[in-house]
């Protein structure tokens, strides 16, 4: 992904999410140094996001390689399904449709790509659904 700044990407996307007032977003902005995206004292309800930058194939890789293409994984984190889902709406509401603003690049909005079936998790004694959402940003030089 030539010229392409990884990081400027996910610090938009970030921001994206954390610009809503009431949702909690992990990984945080100013990560301790466990290397979790998740503190383990972390509280539901929340988002974790995930972030995957990759490049668009074409008829050849020189042309291919300007187009970045990232997906955006947001495990919509509640105590019950009715609060895992209002983090979800949370997350749509930041990310669908939305076209960012990253310098030097021309954003396309922001689409769902999938939406895998809701865990369930009890393991640590207590209830934790994860409704997890997944969504793709496309740019280009711009």
């Amino acid at each position: 992904m030539t010229g392409v700044d990884i990081q400027a990407h996910a610090d938009t996307i970030l921001g994206l999410l954390r610009a809503r007032e009431d949702l909690t977003v992990y990984p945080p902005e100013e990560p301790d140094d466990a290397g979790q995206i998740v503190p383990d004292e972390a509280e539901p309800p929340y988002v974790a996001v995930q972030i995957r930058p990759g490049f668009a194939l074409g008829p050849s890789i020189v042309a291919a390689t300007t187009r970045a293409v990232f997906d955006i994984t947001a495990h919509c984190v509640g105590g019950n399904d009715i609060a895992a889902r209002a983090v979800a709406q949370q997350v749509v509401d930041a990310l669908l449709d939305t076209v960012p603003v990253i310098a030097g690049r021309q954003c396309f909005p922001i689409r769902y790509l999938d939406s895998p079936p809701v865990r369930a998790d009890e393991s640590t004694g207590r209830l934790v659904v994860d409704q997890v959402y997944v969504f793709r940003l496309e740019t280009l030089p711009g």
